[in-house]
């Protein structure tokens, strides 16, 4: 089989493309230099909280798979969502050249599966008991009860990463709402409960 042609890119968006006539005035005279450590820029999201999903893809030569918590909703009609690829992972040519991925949307039975696609330098394909291969071909972890079929439609790259748009082609989910959804916060994971509810 062929390796698919990559989605298009498209230029990393600027401030004017937020500008029309119905929004607030806005003009910045020039580029404003950043003002913040990078340091703390990091500080900052590693105590934001993120739901924690897989994603799966075969491009034709083998499947890959990546851990992630960028993956976030961005539309309902049409049904959008968004995830970045580090391009330091080991599975991101094979992410970014498929045509149509997998992504897993992890609760705490599926620990294993995270820290799995998490560690570099391993056959995550090497258990063939936890995984199979959807009718269209896609590399899936079975036991997931919650999973979305995705076509990548446009990709930004930026430094260090290449943020995806997807659009869902089909969603499962199997006894949704019987197990507590899968956190990353701090770098530790963690599980969400009836505890956690603030009042």
């Amino acid at each position: 089989m062929t390796p698919a042609t990559a989605p298009p890119v498209i230029p990393p968006l600027q401030p004017t493309d937020f500008i029309d006539d119905h929004a607030p005035s806005w003009r910045p005279a020039a580029p404003e230099p950043a003002q913040i450590d990078i340091a703390d820029f990091a500080t900052m999201f590693r105590h934001q909280p993120a739901g924690v999903a897989v994603l799966t893809a075969d491009p034709g030569d083998g499947p890959v798979a990546m851990t992630a918590t960028s993956v976030a909703s961005v539309s309902v009609d049409p049904p959008l969502l968004a995830f970045s690829v580090s391009t330091s992972s080991s599975a991101a040519p094979g992410l970014l050249h498929a045509r149509t991925l997998v992504v897993h949307l992890l609760d705490e039975d599926d620990i294993g599966v995270a820290q799995l696609c998490a560690t570099s330098g391993v056959d995550r394909y090497a258990d063939g008991s936890t995984w199979s291969r959807l009718p269209t071909g896609e590399p899936h972890f079975h036991d997931v009860r919650r999973w979305l079929r995705v076509r990548p439609v446009r990709v930004v790259e930026v430094p260090g990463a290449t943020v995806v748009v997807a659009e869902a082609l089909l969603a499962s989910s199997t006894a949704a709402g019987t197990a507590r959804p899968l956190v990353y916060h701090h770098r530790t994971w963690h599980v969400l409960d009836e505890s956690s509810v603030a009042h």
